[in-house]
């Protein structure tokens, strides 16, 4: 198992923006391709407030690679993530780290 930790650094007050997002578009977009999340965090307290952390689960890289690749090239998604963007731009940066459980982690 890999866990794929993607960090979304909003411009400021944009973060609402990225949640309804998430809610209304993406997270239908990941059930199609079979893209399976661990969980998605706001920051409570840190250097900034403006950010949203999410997990996702693979089996490998390979597989990282075909679905995120399908998501990312589907001409749907791309039309419905412009629309949200007509006004302004949303995310400023992208973190993205890929991460693999030691032998004592509670998650394998």
């Amino acid at each position: 198992m890999i866990v794929e930790m993607r960090i979304y650094h909003c411009a400021p007050t944009r973060l609402p923006a990225l949640l309804d997002r998430f809610t209304s578009t993406t997270l239908g977009f990941f059930e199609k391709y079979g893209i399976e999340q661990i969980g998605f965090w706001t920051t409570l307290i840190g250097p900034s407030n403006h950010a949203l952390t999410y997990m996702l689960k693979w089996k490998s890289l390979a597989e990282r690679e075909q679905k995120w690749n399908a998501f990312q090239t589907d001409a749907e998604w791309i039309a419905k993530r412009s629309a949200t963007e007509a006004e302004k731009p949303i995310v400023e940066r992208v973190e993205n780290h890929f991460l693999t459980p030691t032998a004592f982690s509670a998650l394998r």
